[in-house]
């Protein structure tokens, strides 16, 4: 509550109501005004009704807070030359600010007065909400959805989360993220069925931890993700008009026109093929575009069993672009390619890879080579085609994880690799060995060897008995002409077999 300057207005009691808001100034003289009060208005009064003892005053002004009223201004110059002592007791008792108001004053200038205040604060908060729209927009331009949603949480001092339409969580800001996610992603759920029923896809849920403000995303026809805005109490209406601003501007990014989105993955994919090329000569201009740096840390990703490219690169392209991921990305022989920045890449490699696997229908897996400068970015991507080689479908493995056999194995074309196994291990592939789709002869060699030789557990683990796994060894000595008794045949028809597991999980993921 703040009085005018020039209106000769003081507070005599109830100081400590002096923080009431006043949303109107009333004038009445009824002895019983509560039931034409709304809640938030100062009334003013020249005393004719407010009773000439205590008990009816102090009555006076406790229906006056029962009724919501912030505040009594009570003329001195007309009934009363003071204020009653009843009315001031009161308003202590109460902390109901009683104001006296001079002779010389009327009760119009204090309605003014008021007026003038809360235009001015509308006009204060109207600018807040543009300087805080203008503030969005600006993290929007600088960082993207993930950059918007942590402004957005701090304007509001409040938990914020973006999941999309999959309800995987895009982006996140705030302490009680995890009970923000629970919320919005049950909302998701209903929601999707209540748009195919035109019902409501907004709503206000009230819990233990507060208030959460749901809202669906859209683009057109189309819903593209669900928002919500956990906060401790009811959001205000310029609240929810900052809210409504940074939902259209989601939709904005989230709903790019598909002609920009594939021009810019084509930008992407060329500047990716240029940095292999070039290295430190690329300008760098154009790494700064896609989220990079001539001195940022990345490591180099190879996706692999993505089945066709094109669907693959555009799935990628929408995650990592929602996410507000830096990164590159290219279609090559071995899958495709992603450069991400060292300390996100092995997260959002397992991230992407079990996304593309849900939504491609298949087992993708994926290689990750060491961390390197973004100018050196080719030497990690060899480092992670390296692995591709090696990995098999649903897998993910690290360059650093690469056994000696592995390195060695993987610096290897796959043709040379087919060409290798196939003279060692082609004599195998026989009619009758591959009548029911398994080659017998090539599993006991591979059980074999796995148990050092040791033909009880290697019957044991085929379950076959020990004298068919001898037969079969036999049959395999017979056609390969190799001693299975030398470490040096041994270990050449071990490496042959790993060769040809390369080989057929390359061939499985094209």
């Amino acid at each position: 509550m703040t009085l005018a300057p020039g209106l000769g207005l003081v507070i005599l009691a109830g100081h400590a109501g002096a923080g009431n808001p006043i949303e109107w100034a009333h004038s009445t003289e009824l002895a019983r005004p509560s039931p034409w009060l709304s809640g938030g208005e100062l009334v003013m009064t020249t005393g004719l009704g407010v009773g000439t003892n205590d008990y009816d005053q102090f009555a006076y002004v406790s229906a006056l807070v029962s009724a919501g009223a912030s505040g009594l201004a009570f003329d001195t110059g007309t009934t009363f030359d003071r204020v009653p002592e009843g009315i001031l007791a009161a308003g202590n008792a109460l902390a109901f600010p009683i104001i006296s108001v001079p002779p010389s004053t009327p009760f119009i200038a204090i309605t003014r007065a008021v007026i003038d205040d809360l235009t001015n604060d509308q006009v204060r908060d109207v600018q807040r909400v543009v300087d805080r729209q203008e503030s969005l927009a600006r993290a929007t331009v600088r960082g993207g959805i993930t950059t918007l949603i942590s402004a957005l949480g701090r304007l509001l001092s409040s938990t914020v989360v973006l999941v999309g339409s999959d309800l995987d969580v895009l982006a996140a800001d705030g302490a009680n993220t995890d009970n923000a996610t629970k919320v919005v992603q049950v909302f998701g759920e209903s929601a999707r069925d209540a748009s195919a029923r035109r019902g409501q896809v907004s709503k206000v849920v009230v819990d233990d931890n507060g208030y959460f403000t749901l809202q669906t995303v859209s683009a057109g026809p189309r819903t593209q993700a669900y928002l919500v805005v956990g906060s401790p109490s009811l959001l205000t209406p310029s609240e929810r008009l900052l809210v409504a601003h940074a939902i259209s501007m989601v939709s904005i990014e989230l709903g790019k026109p598909t002609k920009v989105v594939d021009a810019e993955q084509r930008l992407r994919a060329c500047v990716t093929r240029a940095l292999l090329t070039l290295g430190e000569l690329l300008d760098e201009s154009l790494l700064r575009h896609f989220g990079f740096g001539s001195e940022t840390t990345a490591a180099a990703v190879v996706l692999s069993n993505v089945g066709p490219l094109l669907e693959a690169e555009r799935q990628t392209t929408a995650y990592l672009g929602q996410r507000n991921i830096a990164f590159l990305c290219a279609a090559t022989d071995d899958g495709l390619l992603l450069v991400l920045t060292a300390d996100r890449a092995g997260d959002t490699a397992a991230a992407l890879r079990e996304h593309l696997s849900r939504q491609l229908q298949r087992e993708v897996a994926s290689g990750i080579g060491s961390s390197t400068k973004v100018s050196d970015i080719a030497s990690s991507a060899r480092q992670a085609t390296i692995v591709a080689h090696l990995t098999t479908p649903g897998e993910s493995i690290y360059f650093t994880e690469l056994t000696g056999v592995g390195f060695l194995l993987g610096q290897r074309s796959m043709a040379d690799l087919r060409a290798w196994e196939q003279s060692l291990l082609g004599v195998l592939d026989t009619d009758a060995t591959r009548a029911s789709g398994v080659n017998n002869l090539i599993c006991t060699l591979a059980s074999f060897l796995d148990h050092n030789g040791e033909r009880e557990a290697a019957a044991a683990a085929l379950g076959v008995h020990r004298h068919t796994l001898r037969n079969r060894l036999n049959k395999i000595t017979q056609l390969t002409g190799k001693n299975l008794d030398t470490a040096s045949v041994r270990a050449e028809l071990w490496l042959a077999i790993k060769a040809r597991k390369m080989v057929e999980a390359q061939s499985i993921s094209r």
